[in-house]
């Protein structure tokens, strides 16, 4: 089985601002390839799309993609371009703030040609995952080309996944926001719910409302992320179910919390296991990840969690 992931690996610096800072690398859609090809035993072929540049620092990205398992012919280089930069801060709760400097980054560029890989190999795809950052990041055109493609994989019969990330930065207006991602939903046949991010997104007066919103989407297949609050999902015409999440004794950071969460829940379910037990390994490794500072964990951390259905 073959997954497609697209969107924006950048580079991370982590520390305090005008301190020593840790260099590493990260991006909503790429953690979860990571964690997705780690859990995958090898059954899963997870390629990843996005553009870098013809620099040392891309192709030191490469080398490292590789390590972690990842196949990489859908990633172009484009010359003269370079990967995102961003400046992350943790608070003595694990809760991050970003500086970001992306505006001229490759990934940005990615459907700037006539045919891109991830297009020329359409029918290879049994499922295609996405988020709102993936949007985000491309110009209208672009995001154009997403959405056909999409469709045109969901009218074959693969799954397509969207996860709602959302930062309000990176688009130029709320409404042109509002509409990719009821397009999104359109195209999806599995959603990935940040509740809090559907609150933001959309204006909702509390978190209820926001769920509330989300469990009337005609989406088949829903799940629900509440942070330590139980994950709600549905599938089909099922009941909703309350999954607990894990509790951590001490949150170090929670970056990638909701990635990795993604990555474990898509590992199972493209299996065929039941939504309730993706879920339950999905908040498993959440709480695994956020025991553990940056968005990539040592696999030493989570390898007793590999063969964990």
């Amino acid at each position: 089985m073959k997954i497609a992931l697209l969107g924006e690996c950048m580079l991370e610096l982590n520390g305090i601002a005008l301190g020593a800072m840790q260099q590493s690398y990260g991006g909503d859609t790429f953690n979860t390839a990571v964690y997705l090809a780690r859990c995958s035993d090898k059954t899963l072929d997870v390629c990843y799309a996005t553009a870098l540049g013809d620099d040392a620092l891309s192709a030191a990205l490469l080398q490292h993609w590789k390590r972690e398992g990842l196949q990489l012919d859908l990633v172009r280089t484009i010359a003269d371009k370079l990967p995102g930069l961003y400046q992350i801060a943790v608070d003595a709760q694990g809760e991050r703030t970003f500086s970001f400097w992306r505006d001229q980054s490759a990934a940005r560029a990615y459907f700037d040609t006539p045919i891109t890989p991830l297009e020329a190999r359409a029918s290879e795809w049994d499922a295609f995952y996405f988020s709102g950052i993936s949007l985000a990041i491309l110009p209208p055109a672009g995001r154009d080309r997403l959405f056909a493609f999409a469709q045109n994989l969901r009218q074959r019969g693969a799954t397509v996944v969207f996860d709602n990330n959302f930062r309000a930065k990176l688009w130029s207006s709320i409404d042109d926001a509002r509409a990719s991602f009821e397009r999104a939903f359109a195209v999806a046949n599995i959603a990935l719910i940040t509740a809090d991010d559907h609150q933001l997104l959309f204006g909702l007066q509390n978190l209820d409302a926001a769920v509330q919103a989300v469990q009337n989407l005609p989406i088949q297949e829903v799940v629900i992320k509440r942070g330590a609050k139980p994950t709600l999902v549905r599938s089909g015409d099922q009941p909703w179910q309350s999954i607990a999440v894990q509790s951590v004794e001490r949150v170090v950071d929670t970056t990638a919390a909701g990635d990795s969460f993604a990555a474990a829940y898509l590992s199972q379910r493209l299996k065929g296991q039941m939504p309730h037990v993706c879920a339950q390994f999905g908040n498993q490794l959440a709480a695994r990840v956020i025991q553990h500072r940056g968005a990539i964990i040592p696999m030493a951390a989570m390898a007793d969690l590999c063969n964990t259905p």
